[in-house]
């Protein structure tokens, strides 16, 4: 029993790191690519690329975490 919590927590924290990495990345990406664009919006100039990044992150963490165990859930019921 000990085993299987051991790697389910594991799974977890990848998963959630993956997330974390990636939302990152896209939130940073979408602050960048909304300053390029060819029609830049009061929206855009007020956002801060931090805090935008940060939201990514946090949303990479959930998704990543909800992913993991909704894996883990699906080879429950599968055995």
């Amino acid at each position: 029993m000990v085993r299987k919590t051991q790697r389910l927590l594991l799974l977890v924290v990848c998963c959630s790191i993956t997330g974390v990495v990636l939302g990152g990345t896209a939130g940073w990406a979408e602050s960048s690519l909304c300053l390029e664009d060819s029609k830049v919006t009061s929206e855009c100039l007020t956002q801060d690329p931090i805090q935008k990044t940060i939201q990514g992150m946090s949303t990479g963490l959930l998704a990543g975490a909800g992913a993991a165990f909704g894996a883990a859930w699906q080879l429950r019921h599968e055995d």
